[in-house]
């Protein structure tokens, strides 16, 4: 996956010390998510905080990746500051964290996580924004590093449901908190990157927001990565609801993510174009989401659970293809913030609506879903020529500065 006028490769040796290092920081950072996101609740309540409370503080990290998010990527590409962002993000967010854990007022929690998703959610758009500066600057593949942070996910998870069941629900934090120090402690080693060109860029990075090819790429990875949003919300309630035990809900959501590194770990071997690789995305989307509003029994929904790396692994490496390919280098971590706003919206919405779907009418939210992952697949579909062509703004030299 390289850009079609990448600048020169750098030696091997390089190239294998970011992949190296980037690797570790991504599994250290999604180690942490996966750490986060079953237990912080459970932290929660067992520190007192009433469930009304809950909801309200768990639902911050969703606000703040469509206002405080974009900001921040584009301020990090604008002062040439990718690499020093991710670092001081990093660090910001174990600092929180480990403020959060001496907290037990929900006001006073509500507050410093507040202040810890501003740091912690810019995080992985950071990354990423990283990641394609390094695929266009050494000719790397992005999905074999991305890989090792679904990975670390799955690790992360099992290894403090494990601890679980060995210490105080009132010390999960402290796991959490470790985890990100984690991550900041392997920011410090990441590598410089940047691309040539002149220091400074004339046109502002929203020009991308006015310009239709990003729109496409934007508007479909929202479409079809928010397709999952009745399966990250319900997913759970309706197979324990018919019998799965706990057990084999994890072992459901663990298949998902293991067929997902799989499909990373294969990406460099794909011959289709990228727009073909969202297209087809969004196709299994609406094939997996169909096949799971009929309420199927445990070896197809086995079958549909190994889709998620089709539904969501293989939509990642196409849009992550077509942006390496259309944006230009000195707007990766910018466009990382606009899509992951875009997402958010699009994902926060969409579980609004299968909610009241839901409600009513059970598992037929989920052919809503199937509507909205074809719609993603049909705007890349018509779009994907302008989506595939480098952009280059009118009155922008064709290289731009872009620093690490």
């Amino acid at each position: 996956m390289i850009a079609e006028s990448a600048p020169p490769i750098a030696s091997q040796m390089a190239g294998r010390r970011f992949a190296t290092r980037l690797a570790l920081f991504y599994g250290a950072v999604f180690g942490s998510v996966g750490t986060y996101l079953p237990f912080f609740p459970v932290w929660l309540k067992a520190v007192g905080i009433d469930p009304s409370w809950i909801g309200l503080i768990t639902a911050v990290p969703s606000v703040t990746r469509f206002t405080v998010l974009p900001f921040i990527t584009g301020l990090a590409e604008r002062h040439r500051a990718l690499r020093g962002a991710m670092i001081g993000t990093a660090f910001l967010t174990a600092l929180g964290f480990s403020v959060v854990g001496l907290l037990e007022t929900p006001i006073l929690i509500l507050i410093a996580f507040a202040l810890t998703a501003c740091a912690w959610t810019p995080l992985v758009p950071l990354t990423d924004g990283y990641a394609l500066k390094g695929v266009a600057r050494y000719g790397l593949d992005y999905g074999p590093m991305r890989l090792w942070g679904s990975a670390a996910f799955v690790v992360g998870a099992l290894a403090c449901g494990l601890l679980v069941e060995v210490i105080a629900a009132r010390h999960l934090i402290w796991i959490i908190a470790g985890m990100a120090m984690l991550g900041a402690l392997a920011s410090l080693r990441l590598e410089p990157v940047s691309t040539p060109g002149p220091a400074r860029t004339a046109v502002s990075s929203r020009s991308l927001l006015r310009e239709r090819g990003f729109l496409t790429i934007m508007a479909a990875s929202a479409m079809i990565q928010g397709s999952h949003a009745a399966y990250y919300t319900f997913a759970s309630i309706t197979w324990q609801s018919t019998g799965v035990g706990g057990l084999t809900i994890a072992g459901l959501w663990s298949l998902g993510v293991l067929a997902e590194i799989v499909v990373f770990a294969a990406s460099p071997r794909f011959t289709w174009a990228p727009p073909l690789l969202v297209v087809l995305g969004g196709l299994c989307g609406l094939i997996r989401w169909v096949i799971t509003a009929q309420q199927p029994d445990i070896a197809v929904l086995a079958a549909v659970q190994a889709m998620h790396g089709l539904t969501f692994g293989l939509t990642q490496v196409g849009i992550m293809g077509l942006l390496v390919r259309h944006v230009p280098g000195h707007f990766t971590a910018t466009a990382q913030g606009y899509l992951t706003a875009c997402t958010g919206i699009v994902m926060s919405s969409a579980a609004i609506v299968s909610g009241l779907i839901y409600a009513r009418y059970g598992q037929g939210a989920y052919y809503a879903m199937a509507a909205l992952a074809l719609a993603g697949a049909a705007a890349m579909w018509f779009g994907r020529h302008r989506a595939d062509a480098p952009y280059v703004a009118r009155d922008q030299p064709q290289s731009a500065a872009s620093g690490g």
